[in-house]
């Protein structure tokens, strides 16, 4: 599901929606691949949490992995628990330097389900919001391939917000 709000108008500390019919974005679920990569994701998160009384964002990192091989013994993890850990600190500080209030959380999920993971958590947090970023790919591919963001925005039971960097 994907709706196009004017964040600026929203009535903050409020569940309520204000007279435009606008609501009011309190729980902001913000999936981070990379600090780099998700940066406009972040800025325009913390400006929508800053725009209300009691905003809290959380920041999720999906850890992807590949299923067990026949000689392998478990599942394969192309990042190690110390670069996730690193780059969500890195990721608060992009936060915490907007004046915005914020929790982490890791999830682990199969290379092809990163946006269930992202949908089930948002909707377990009882996300209001999800801030996310498209990536640049050519059109053919998205078309062909299709991409996390648009999985996201297909499957979510709540608005999402698709920055592009």
């Amino acid at each position: 599901m994907s709706v196009s709000y004017d964040l600026e108008a929203a009535v903050p500390d409020s569940d309520l929606p204000n007279a435009g019919g606008r609501p009011s974005f309190r729980r902001i679920f913000v999936p981070v691949r990379l600090p780099g990569e998700s940066a406009e994701a972040l800025a325009a998160a913390a400006r929508v949490c800053s725009s209300t009384v009691n905003g809290v964002l959380r920041l999720v990192h999906v850890r992807i992995y590949d299923p067990p091989m026949p000689r392998c013994p478990g599942p394969f993890y192309p990042q190690t628990a110390a670069q996730v850990a690193a780059m969500l600190d890195e990721a608060l500080l992009i936060v915490w330097g907007s004046g915005a209030q914020a929790t982490t959380s890791v999830v682990n999920a199969p290379r092809k389900e990163v946006a269930t993971a992202i949908v089930q958590q948002a909707a377990a947090w009882r996300a209001d919001v999800i801030v996310l970023t498209r990536r640049r790919r050519l059109a053919v591919s998205r078309m062909l391939l299709g991409s996390v963001a648009d999985r996201v925005m297909h499957k979510a039971s709540c608005p999402v917000l698709a920055v592009h960097p």
